[in-house]
């Protein structure tokens, strides 16, 4: 593996977050309170990212992945989902360009054989065009889910006759969609939600959790140092005892 698993290894801990994980929910609940459709609350959240990333830039971040829309987001209804997939053609249309250009690469990573091609195409060249750039990785999960991520993996590996024996967690992980990036550090979910939604759910295991109760078109630079804040007064143990960490310290 590239990058070091929580579970084998005491990864290297830093101030800022070398990887930030968010799940962004609460777009529908932030027009539906304005009288608004739930497609404006869509497209607001765009706008969103678009601020969140400048921020991770700013602050040092090195990988910020966002979970766009799930596997099991297929069950909304039809028009919505329709929507959704125009938000996300135009949303490359508009700022492939400009992260090209402040040096930001761009991943996609879920089953998206299921997208029309127009959008698969755009992905693939959007990931093309960026696949050089060093100061901050963006990777956009779209028709994503932590359990197909695991099946996906295994399938590979027995296509590629990796299943003789025991499967080890370092084999396995090279085969997760998204073995280039480390572990996230903090994990984030807006809306006032507590739980994990199926997402990254072999690379969370270690990951700090912040739930914010923002919607979030509302979630903005200082929202986010709200969550790096509560994660740098968080002791990260990774199985250790305090008096571990203490005498680390001295």
């Amino acid at each position: 593996m590239s990058h070091a698993s929580s579970t084998k290894e005491i990864p290297a801990v830093s101030a800022v977050p070398k990887h930030i994980a968010i799940i962004m929910d609460g777009n529908g609940r932030w027009a539906t309170k304005r009288f608004l459709p739930r497609v404006a609350g869509h497209a607001k959240g765009v706008e969103a990212v678009r601020g969140i990333v400048e921020a991770c830039v700013l602050r040092g971040v090195q990988y910020l992945t966002l979970f766009a829309f799930s596997s099991e987001n297929w069950r909304r209804p039809e028009e919505e989902v329709s929507l959704l997939m125009r938000l996300f053609v135009t949303a490359l249309e508009k700022e492939v360009a400009k992260m090209h250009a402040n040096d930001i690469r761009l991943k996609v990573v879920g089953d998206l054989s299921r997208f029309d091609q127009k959008l698969q195409s755009m992905i693939k060249a959007a990931e093309t065009k960026t696949a050089n750039n060093q100061r901050l990785t963006v990777t956009i999960c779209a028709n994503y889910g932590g359990r197909w991520d695991i099946v996906q993996a295994v399938n590979r590996m027995q296509l590629e006759g990796k299943l003789d024996g025991a499967v080890s967690e370092d084999g396995l992980a090279e085969y997760l969609s998204m073995a280039y990036a480390p572990e996230p550090d903090l994990f984030i979910r807006t809306g006032g939600e507590t739980r994990i939604s199926n997402f990254l759910l072999w690379q969370l295991a270690y990951s700090e959790l912040y739930f914010a109760d923002t919607f979030w078109p509302d979630f903005d630079a200082a929202a986010l140092d709200a969550a790096i804040s509560s994660y740098q007064s968080r002791e990260r143990r990774f199985g250790r005892t305090s008096a571990q960490l203490t005498d680390q310290d001295t």
